[in-house]
């Protein structure tokens, strides 16, 4: 069989492109509208074609031409506009009115019409399924169908399927009308160990050789003012820990008045909460020694390769992994998808139909 030819969309860091290529499937073309991630793209060899530019001045026909035959388009548009936090930046728009990327969804959708896959995988945040975004999902089941795909979706938690990490995505499979149903892949992990479920991968086991790295190592402490507060703090907990209704004797904040994120800490027997775009002093979650995490340790919560090189600054290289979708998580997908749409015996199943 020839290589099965991947469009990636949104690309950054890389993520979904890296389980895909895991599972034969090989990206002819990447594009990402920031120069750091195209870099990153082009130095880890994730697509022959690499292209840093505004998806609206991408012509997908001319590619679709050059290559003949598209198996598969994947990405995930930006998620801040369908974000949770979205919600309490009152001045910022939702949804296709925001002003940075709300054309985001429609470009992807224009690239999946030019491009003709068999398959299509679209990944967002799971504040895409909230009601407040219902016009951008309708849209997503409508140009679906007007495209000729039946599409299943649904919100997955990363940890079920072995990733250190609980993160919540929404994921969408577009597949061909006359292909089967995609069916999501069974879950592998529980919070707890259940049947055949292995339980969750936590902190502690991906991160446990890091252990030795203190926070007076690091140049910067986190917390910032609040330092001294978060050295109190119980691995897995967060500011709430400081408030009355948790029966602190001297509260120092106000229940549910911060980020949930702030002041919070890793526990190393569970797996990391989402892993956020962009690094903070204040905003979570920290390791359980009071410091920051390491650019090799959001790797492995995050399931990329170690040698895996990332480009630009500190900042930089956390604004990639966080954005990712984890490659473990992908290449659960990228399998499924190739078992059914992609196997020997898909094209003898379709055969015998016709």
């Amino acid at each position: 069989m020839d290589s099965l030819k991947v469009v990636s969309l949104f690309s950054g860091g890389g993520g979904l492109d890296i389980g895909f290529k895991k599972n034969g499937f090989k990206t002819v073309f990447a594009t990402d509208f920031w120069d750091v991630a195209c870099k990153t793209l082009a130095t880890n060899n994730v697509s022959k074609n690499v292209l840093c530019a505004d998806v609206r001045e991408i012509d997908f026909n001319w590619i679709k031409l050059r290559e003949h035959k598209i198996d598969v388009v994947i990405g995930g548009p930006p998620c801040p506009p369908y974000s949770q936090t979205r919600h309490y930046l009152t001045h910022k728009k939702n949804g296709f009115e925001d002003e940075n990327s709300g054309f985001a969804v429609p470009e992807y959708f224009r690239a999946v019409k030019e491009l003709d896959p068999k398959v299509f995988v679209f990944e967002n945040v799971d504040g895409f399924m909230f009601k407040t975004h219902q016009e951008a999902l309708e849209f997503v089941k409508e140009e679906s169908k007007e495209l000729g795909y039946k599409i299943s979706f649904r919100v997955v938690n990363s940890a079920n399927y072995g990733v250190p990490q609980t993160r919540k995505r929404f994921i969408c499979v577009g597949v061909k009308e006359e292909l089967p149903d995609f069916d999501f892949p069974e879950e592998t992990h529980a919070e707890k160990q259940e049947g055949n479920k292995l339980p969750w991968v936590t902190c502690g086991d991906v991160m446990a050789e890091f252990d030795n790295i203190t926070e007076e190592e690091m140049n910067q402490r986190p917390g910032a003012k609040h330092y001294d507060l978060l050295k109190d703090i119980p691995p897995g907990d967060n500011y709430l820990f400081y408030t009355e209704k948790r029966g602190h004797p001297d509260p120092v904040f106000k229940w549910k008045s911060r980020y949930w994120t702030f002041l919070l800490k890793l526990s190393p027997n569970r797996p990391s909460w989402t892993i956020q775009a962009s690094f903070s002093n204040n905003q979570g979650p920290f390791h359980w020694k009071n410091r920051f995490l390491r650019i090799e340790e959001l790797k492995r919560l995050q399931t990329f390769p170690d040698d895996y090189h990332l480009e630009g600054d500190f900042k930089d290289q956390w604004r990639q992994l966080g954005n990712a979708v984890p490659p473990l998580l992908s290449s659960v997908i990228a399998k499924s998808i190739k078992e059914a749409y992609f196997s020997k015996n898909m094209h003898k199943s379709l055969q015998n139909q016709d």
